[in-house]
């Protein structure tokens, strides 16, 4: 998930799909998700990314991931200054081309996106109705286009074969309620993170689940900053789904950002008991208890978020953190070099690596 409101979804590597959440926010139902996580997908499993990484790092190491993404931010946004300070051996047009498929690619992805949904039994229609958002934007000039077509050309052909490939395969696909909660919840969570409160407050009732709507109710009121409304929010959510580790997350998140620093790692301890193996969970409680001053089990849930998962720079900064309080100045530098190169900061990445090779034993 990248914190941005455009609407951009793309890969880097063959481990990853990377989605904008702004493109989230403008979907309007599950097959819709489905269909660019399935035409992302597509481009991975048909090898249209294999020859770009050649002009990078490896993408599955921190300064591979900090290059590509810097080569993202130019290429989607047409912001040079986005990727200042990375050094990837391109000019700007490369930069803007790095991740612009041909159209060709695109119509390769599209049938392979089409045929995985249809094999999952995801309705594909969900494909021509997430590129018809898109539609009429080909006649604008790049600079005026949304930044998906800047990577995913779109045509009037394009969309035609779409449908077609939609017409022959059968969108007989069922509706599967389990992937219509889910998207509602994602976009209902991200939508209250990133809309106004108020507009979230005002369509809570556009919710169809109830679970949902207090939880949506719970990060409206707290970025209000009225906590005894959001924790009565998030409480009567919990008490809906006892056993769901992502509400006693949110509950532990509430009471970190309100100072409640007593109480919030009981919720974080709650959320890390019913999902032991998830890496922001394991984040969030690792940085509750070092707010608390318990070094040891902080840095413990801290390395197995990152063995899960390294690529959340909060993380690694808070892990940092737990080294310098442990006395471990060599490893605190090390996680501060892997952190600054997966924002592409190579600059500062060598000074902390040069840190780090001098205080740690070889090898």
């Amino acid at each position: 998930m990248v914190n941005s409101s455009s609407l951009i979804a793309f890969v880097v590597g063959n481990d990853a799909i990377f989605v904008h959440y702004g493109l989230i926010n403008r979907m309007k139902n599950a097959p819709m998700l489905q269909a660019v996580l399935a035409h992302e997908a597509a481009h991975i499993a048909n090898g249209h990314i294999v020859r770009r990484m050649g002009n990078l790092a490896s993408a599955r190491t921190a300064s591979g991931l900090g290059l590509a993404l810097a080569a993202v931010a130019a290429a989607t946004t047409g912001n040079g200054a986005a990727a200042s300070g990375i050094a990837i051996g391109t000019q700007s047009s490369a930069q803007r081309q790095f991740f612009k498929h041909t159209r060709a690619e695109e119509a390769s992805a599209d049938q392979s996106g089409i045929r995985f949904l249809k094999a999952a039994g995801i309705r594909p229609s969900g494909m021509s109705e997430v590129l018809e958002i898109f539609s009429g934007q080909d006649l604008l000039s790049e600079t005026r286009q949304d930044p998906y077509l800047r990577s995913h050309p779109l045509s009037r052909d394009r969309l035609r074969a779409v449908k077609g490939f939609v017409a022959a395969y059968g969108d007989d696909g069922k509706d599967d309620p389990t992937a219509a909660y889910w998207f509602e919840r994602v976009k209902g969570k991200l939508s209250a993170y990133t809309r106004a409160p108020k507009w979230t407050l005002r369509r809570l009732d556009e919710t169809p689940y109830q679970d949902v709507r207090l939880l949506r109710e719970a990060v409206a009121e707290h970025r209000q900053s009225r906590t005894k409304q959001a924790l009565s929010a998030i409480d009567k959510a919990i008490a809906r789904r006892p056993k769901d580790p992502f509400l006693h997350e949110q509950r532990g998140q509430i009471l970190f950002e309100t100072r409640n620093f007593q109480a919030a790692p009981a919720a974080y301890a709650r959320a890390v008991k019913l999902a032991p193996n998830d890496a922001l969970i394991l984040s969030g409680y690792g940085r509750a208890l070092l707010v608390q001053d318990d070094v040891r089990g902080a840095k413990r849930a801290l390395e197995n978020a990152r063995s899960i998962d390294f690529r959340d720079g909060s993380m690694m900064r808070d892990l940092s953190v737990a080294y310098a309080r442990n006395g471990e100045q060599g490893m605190a530098a090390l996680i501060t070099a892997e952190r600054y190169a997966l924002s592409g900061r190579m600059k500062d990445a060598g000074i902390h690596a040069k840190r780090a090779a001098g205080l740690l034993p070889a090898g």
